[in-house]
């Protein structure tokens, strides 16, 4: 009589060879536990969905080692019109406020705060650093958020304001003490997470990242060294969190007929390329391009800083020369810009060629009411915001009091319509 309970002879190989498999991922599973660890702790208890898009952060640059970084997939600077596209202004690290202005445009849901925008396009024009305390917490959000939209046919656009590129460059004047505290909480938990992964074997020793970071500054207080530091080593080039979120960033976008950007387009720069700029400052981002971003990055002329367009009274405003830019991109109509705080909320000037949506909505500049731009394909533009009759008569009230001409105004029968939106 045959034993059948002896197992044939060839299945042991094979059993022998699916383990050692399962051990291999062991590393690469802690340090995947690891890193969800530290960004729970870091955005306030948000899990990020795997990544899924064309742009994710290549593996072995979430912990660089000596080699050389390769050159970054390029990123997308035109876009077709959108169904769908809400334009949202300076944030300056008040992450209440945009979290309202996501719900004034139906792209979160209230309570969980995932989004359920579907196939909308979010366009967040830059200015998330500084002034505020939760600069962190809305990097984490807005990137949860990209991740959640992609699945579902939608698009988050993150661009770079002046306060960006300031914060990798280590210039520092507009951080809060609080913004100092939540990077240093960063530095903490990220120091921990690369002590755990340095106990396994298999995993290569993390990257320190404070390495060649100063230990003290002049003119720095003593209790704020430890923010500073922790900023510095966050935010520098390559840095863990530049690298993973601000070279997403795009610093000139068109979409359609509109084309985006923080502070203003010159000539000069629609001439030097507006995909080289791009890919210029990411590569910049990545620690390709020295510790100083591009030119055009600097100056009142620059890409970042420029007013030309967005000076709180019309008259003030050089149309002639936006007319001109916008005639040498083909098709465009209009520039969108932030950096310039608009009291009144969203306005557009030079015949609506300029539409200016930083309405100083954080509390760290003037705690104005949210507001956001909406855009259907190419066919009109509205403005949702909290309370529009607020801002009407404060408005109205600023122009008789002064008896002076105010500022380019968005007139319900010519511009961009104001619609009331409980958030």
């Amino acid at each position: 009589m045959e034993d059948d309970r002896a197992p044939p002879a060839a299945e042991a190989p094979a059993k022998e060879s699916s383990s050692s498999s399962a051990c291999k991922d062991v590393p690469n599973l802690l340090s995947s536990f690891v890193d969800t660890f530290v960004d729970f702790s870091v955005s306030g208890g948000l899990f990020l969905l795997p990544q899924n898009d064309q742009n994710a952060l290549p593996h072995h640059l979430r912990n660089p080692g000596d080699n050389p970084l390769p050159s970054p997939p390029p990123l997308q600077t035109y876009y077709p019109p959108q169904d769908r596209l809400i334009a949202i202004g300076d944030l300056h690290g008040d992450l209440e406020k945009t979290k309202e202005s996501l719900r004034l445009a139906k792209l979160i849901d209230p309570e969980s705060g995932k989004w359920v925008g579907g196939s909308s396009t979010l366009v967040q024009i830059g200015d998330v650093f500084d002034r505020g305390g939760e600069e962190l917490k809305i990097l984490y959000y807005l990137e949860k958020l990209r991740r959640e939209a992609a699945r579902c046919g939608g698009t988050v656009i993150t661009m770079h304001g002046n306060h960006e590129i300031m914060n990798v460059e280590g210039d520092f004047r507009f951080a809060t003490h609080k913004g100092l505290d939540e990077f240093r909480g960063w530095a903490d938990w990220y120091c921990i997470g690369n002590r755990m992964k340095s106990l396994c074997k298999g995993l290569e020793d993390p990257k320190d990242p404070f390495d060649g970071v100063p230990l003290g500054f002049k003119n720095v207080k003593e209790e704020f060294v430890d923010g500073f530091r922790a900023r510095i080593a966050a935010l520098r080039p390559n840095g863990p969190i530049s690298s993973r979120f601000l070279a997403k960033n795009l610093t000139v976008l068109v979409v359609g007929d509109s084309v985006f950007v923080h502070g203003g387009l010159l000539a000069a720069h629609v001439s030097y390329g507006l995909e080289k700029i791009n890919a210029e400052v990411r590569d910049w981002v990545y620690g390709l391009k020295g510790g100083s971003a591009p030119d055009y990055c600097h100056g009142r002329n620059a890409v970042v800083w420029l007013r030309n367009f967005s000076h709180e009274f019309a008259e003030k405003c050089d149309c002639s020369a936006l007319e001109h830019v916008l005639s040498t991109i083909p098709g465009a109509k209009r520039m969108i810009m932030g950096h310039t705080i608009q009291e009144f909320g969203i306005n557009g000037v030079c015949e609506e060629r300029a539409i200016r949506i930083d309405v100083g909505m954080s509390k760290g500049c003037i705690n104005g009411l949210p507001e956001v731009l909406e855009i259907k394909g190419n066919s009109g533009m509205r403005i949702l915001t909290s309370n529009p009759l607020y801002e009407k008569k404060k408005y109205r009230s600023s122009v008789e009091s002064e008896r002076r001409p105010g500022p380019g105004f968005l007139p319900q029968e010519h511009g961009p319509k104001q619609v009331e939106v409980k958030a």
